[in-house]
């Protein structure tokens, strides 16, 4: 028994919860209700970087029921762009009849996943991360359904198991299974190396491993996904449930979106392109998707949204001006699964007021309301496209204005020195355009 409090430990089981576990994992290999073509449509959508035991896989997702999970740690209050890959692969899964498990890491993310990151992340306390986790929580819902059914999604905390552990035992019956030499061997480790790995992230690979024991043995969970800098962690944990439980399990990653120009999708020059509309408004969120390059159009439809494959078919063959269609139901279609209908709605609004001169949808543009004192004094153009928020300093605001990139409605600044004052409204509001992006509305503000 452990310790400290109380459970059998984790390489040992009484015989009521063998046979209780044996039961769930015989459960769910045996469930094959309306299941069908999850492999198929992964594959079809470009969802599969790699797989393990493929024909296995493509067999059981194509033909049964699996029970398969995806972990967010939760070291932000909101998920962002980036994680729409897992979120939406766990989607389609869910919808071919598949159950899925979500796992807010709240136990690893004291911890730090090195995949994917060039030096020690960022420690939080365990305050912040309960938080974040809360913050999470309502953002995967509206990918994932929740409840009791057969394929109905269910929503963990890894904290609720890896915060009891006792690490002595834990090391004496998990960390046993583990080679030091193989771990070193995967990406996420080989390319710490070089600039040193600390050695509380190398134990990280360890509890996501324990985690996919955990969901095995209690939920009958047979497949992990996730980011394809994950591949190490899943193979790590399927390895530890064939030596523990002598069974099988199976992994399978996404692809890690770069953009056709070779960014990080999900990034701007602003930083990060959130889900939380606090933080990225749904307008903002809208446009990310509809300034998407035409080379990546094809992909991201196939990604981001529901749309059936013949109408994926029919958006790649758009061409010329026609893609921008294409581009408008990405938009549209990516911000409706995440903000909803409504939002989606305004945001579509606002773009074709505010770039294609349509009526209305002026007030769903982002806006800040300016004083009418201030502006009959006049603001420099520079310090009032900073204090909005449409560039991120003074000093790119002033490279716009050298670039001819910054506008007052319609009128192009020529000077750095140039103004923005009450005669540049209209109807007591004005746009500002940074580029051709990126645009701003003032209106008029009685009060200081």
């Amino acid at each position: 028994m452990w310790r400290d409090c109380g459970r059998v430990k984790p390489g040992l089981r009484s015989p009521v919860e063998a046979f209780v576990g044996a039961v769930i994992v015989l459960a769910a290999m045996n469930a094959n209700t309306h299941a069908k073509d999850g492999y198929a449509r992964l594959v079809e959508r470009g969802f599969v970087a790699q797989v393990t035991d493929k024909d296995e896989v493509a067999r059981a997702l194509n033909e049964e029921r699996v029970t398969f999970y995806v972990g967010f740690d939760p070291t932000a209050d909101s998920l962002h762009a980036g994680s729409l890959m897992p979120l939406m692969g766990m989607a389609h899964l869910q919808r071919a009849g598949h159950k899925p498990i979500a796992i807010l890491g709240a136990g690893t993310a004291l911890v730090g996943d090195p995949s994917g990151k060039t030096e020690l992340r960022q420690m939080l306390t365990k305050e912040q991360i309960d938080e974040n986790a809360e913050g999470l929580r309502a953002q995967i819902g509206r990918f994932i359904r929740m409840g009791d059914g057969p394929d109905d999604g269910i929503l963990l905390n890894n904290a609720d198991w890896l915060a009891e552990l006792n690490y002595i035992d834990f090391l004496r019956d998990i960390g046993r299974h583990f080679s030091v030499n193989r771990m070193l061997s995967f990406e996420s480790y080989k390319a710490r190396m070089e600039r040193g790995l600390s050695f509380i992230e190398f134990n990280y690979q360890l509890l996501q491993a324990y985690d996919f024991l955990v969901l095995y043995r209690d939920h009958g969970c047979s497949m992990q996904m996730g980011g394809d800098d994950q591949w190490g962690n899943i193979v790590a944990g399927m390895d530890l449930i064939r030596r523990v439980e002598s069974k099988p399990a199976y992994g399978l990653t996404f692809p890690l979106l770069t953009t056709a120009s070779g960014e990080k999708m999900g990034k701007t020059a602003d930083g990060a392109v959130w889900l939380d509309p606090a933080r990225t408004s749904p307008y903002d969120f809208f446009q990310y998707f509809r300034n998407t390059d035409d080379r990546d159009v094809a992909r991201f439809l196939g990604f981001f949204t529901f749309l059936s494959v013949e109408q994926l078919r029919e958006y790649a063959t758009l061409e010329g001006e026609q893609i921008n269609v294409a581009k408008e139901v990405l938009a549209f279609e990516v911000t409706r699964i995440v903000h909803g209908d409504e939002a989606a709605e305004a945001a579509r609004r606002a773009a074709k007021s505010a770039f294609a001169g349509a009526a209305g949808g002026q007030a769903d543009i982002p806006s800040t309301a300016i004083a009418r004192e201030r502006l009959e004094e006049g603001i420099l153009a520079v310090d009032l496209f900073a204090e909005v928020g449409l560039v991120k300093s003074k000093s790119e605001a002033r490279r716009l204005v050298k670039q001819g990139g910054a506008r007052v409605g319609e009128r192009k600044l020529s000077s750095i020195e140039d103004k923005v004052g009450i005669e540049d409204l209209e109807n007591e509001s004005v746009l500002l355009r940074a580029g051709k992006k990126r645009v701003h509305r003032i209106e008029l503000s009685e009060s200081n």
